[in-house]
């Protein structure tokens, strides 16, 4: 077994022992995700990554935000990468008037365990700068994701992750410190040589200046990588 311990993997360690406390109000979601990723040179380098995620929310009663995302990344070795991307993201809640994001991010992506068994622990830092077509300053956010996958079948892997995001600076459209916390436990289903199938719950805790707000999501990614 090999094991890799970083930043990352120990800043995720210690804030998850501080989970935030319950929320005030609570919402059923479904959000589709299509992710592809596409080896772009004979050594396999160089990769590009598009996705586009649908969010529908309100207890399913309307799509609620639509993001789409690519990255253009390079693999150092085996275990570490690096990339940098650009996502527009739109939201329409109820209520208050719809947003146009533009993000720009920069990410390290790192394997911290891999198992003779097939187990891996995966790290992914983002970096990232939004800003939006209806205000004028730049909000820097911090995300730090952890995902976990151990084979549960000859075919099968049970997938979870956390994820807490950590806003760097106060603007019009952020509040500062933590906003966001994910959670998500899912099994991968493979459908084709590179193509899988992830349905899953994710648990997704948001901090607001009212009450808080408890998304319980129902979640289905298709993932392919050629």
């Amino acid at each position: 077994m090999r094991i890799r311990i970083t930043a990352p993997l120990a800043f995720a360690l210690s804030i998850s022992v501080a989970t935030p406390a319950a929320a005030n109000e609570e919402d059923f979601n479904i959000w589709t995700g299509q992710f592809i990723t596409v080896d772009i040179d004979e050594d396999k380098d160089w990769f590009v990554r598009a996705e586009a995620q649908e969010r529908f929310t309100n207890d399913v009663d309307r799509l609620g935000q639509l993001l789409l995302r690519g990255l253009v990344g390079y693999r150092i070795n085996k275990d570490v990468s690096i990339g940098g991307g650009y996502a527009y993201i739109l939201t329409d809640p109820v209520g208050p008037v719809e947003l146009n994001e533009h993000r720009f991010y920069q990410e390290l992506n790192v394997r911290l365990i891999r198992t003779d068994g097939g187990v891996t622990l995966d790290s992914r830092t983002r970096l990232e700068q939004r800003t939006f077509e209806e205000g004028d300053s730049t909000s820097w956010r911090l995300r730090n994701f952890v995902q976990l996958r151990v084979p549960i079948s000859e075919n099968n892997k049970l997938v979870a992750y956390s994820e807490p995001f950590i806003e760097l600076n106060e603007t019009q459209f952020q509040r500062g410190g933590l906003s966001v916390w994910r959670n998500f436990a899912g099994i991968s289903v493979p459908l084709a040589q590179g193509i899988e199938v992830v349905p899953s719950y994710l648990n997704q805790y948001v901090v607001r200046n009212g009450p808080d707000r408890i998304d319980h999501v129902a979640n289905v990614n298709l993932f392919m990588n050629f």
